[in-house]
């Protein structure tokens, strides 16, 4: 049986080079299902979720990894994110016509950010300019200039599968060089078919059949948002009550979209009422004690 929704990490132990591999089957259909556009920027999406789940998974941390890529081309915005637990969800949008190809002709000028948001401590935040051949070159750039960790990834999506391999050089090893750069020959060989259709068992045998990998545990991943009804009752409470009455009188009911999951939230002037009430009696309460 081939590997769905997995995450599989893997360690050369006498080398000091890490990797990854994960395929995105169910988790990826279920976060295109809720995106619009075309086939060609949903294959970014694709792409942009492969890698994020393998990035989350070479720091420790609780809380959400993001990715988000923002220019003025034809792909206006993407965002994927990935938490600890593996749980992924995404976002695309641009115009309906995208012509593949290197990222400034898909995404013009702009930047691409990772972010990592966790539960206890300060958000970290990484930037480089959105430029090579495809994401997998962009993200090789930041962590080469923000981690000085060399680095190589591999990206691949189709309409049924997103896939990836990572490969990273570990700190502080002898000989890391050649290691590194011997790996890294082999691994150069890989296909986007081989990626496509092998599990990770068979893809790391195909590659490195000759070195002593020491394959871990698979992670399930799975599409979840993290949308909730008090998520957005706080987002309207900071909009303040003018801006709130004025869309009440406009439309009578306020609708909240998540992009995400395509889920639907209304609030009528009851609910906006107690929104108000109820978030101003914590806030004196806590100003209180």
């Amino acid at each position: 049986m081939i590997d769905q929704d997995l995450l599989r990490r893997f360690l050369f132990e006498e080398l000091g080079v890490r990797g990854e591999w994960v395929k995105l089957t169910d988790s990826w259909q279920a976060a295109k299902s809720h995106q619009r556009g075309s086939e060609n920027m949903q294959l970014q999406l694709g792409q942009a979720l492969a890698a994020v789940v393998m990035l989350s998974a070479t720091v420790k941390f609780k809380g959400s990894m993001i990715l988000q890529a923002q220019g003025d081309g034809a792909i206006k915005t993407l965002v994927a994110q990935a938490t600890e637990q593996r749980k992924i969800r995404g976002l695309v949008r641009g115009k309906e016509s995208v012509t593949l190809g290197p990222l400034e002709a898909m995404f013009g000028q702009g930047r691409l950010v990772l972010t990592i948001e966790a539960e206890n401590g300060q958000p970290y935040q990484g930037i480089v300019p959105l430029q090579g051949g495809n994401l997998a070159a962009a993200l090789q750039t930041y962590f080469e200039q923000s981690e000085q960790l060399k680095t190589r990834l591999w990206l691949f999506a189709n309409a049924t599968h997103a896939v990836g391999l990572l490969l990273q050089q570990m700190p502080a090893q002898e000989n890391y060089e050649a290691n590194w750069e011997h790996i890294e020959i082999l691994a150069n060989t890989v296909t986007e078919q081989e990626l496509f259709e092998l599990d990770s068992e068979q893809l790391l045998y195909r590659l490195f059949n000759q070195e002593k990998v020491r394959l871990f545990d698979p992670e399930p991943v799975e599409f979840s948002c993290a949308c909730s009804r008090s998520n957005i009752e706080r987002t309207l409470f900071a909009m303040g009550r003018v801006e709130l009455e004025d869309i009440l009188n406009e439309r009578s009911i306020i609708e909240v979209n998540c992009e995400f999951c395509s889920k639907q939230y209304r609030f009528d002037k009851v609910d906006v009422e107690n929104i108000l009430s109820q978030q101003t009696t914590v806030s004196d309460s806590e100003t209180r004690h």
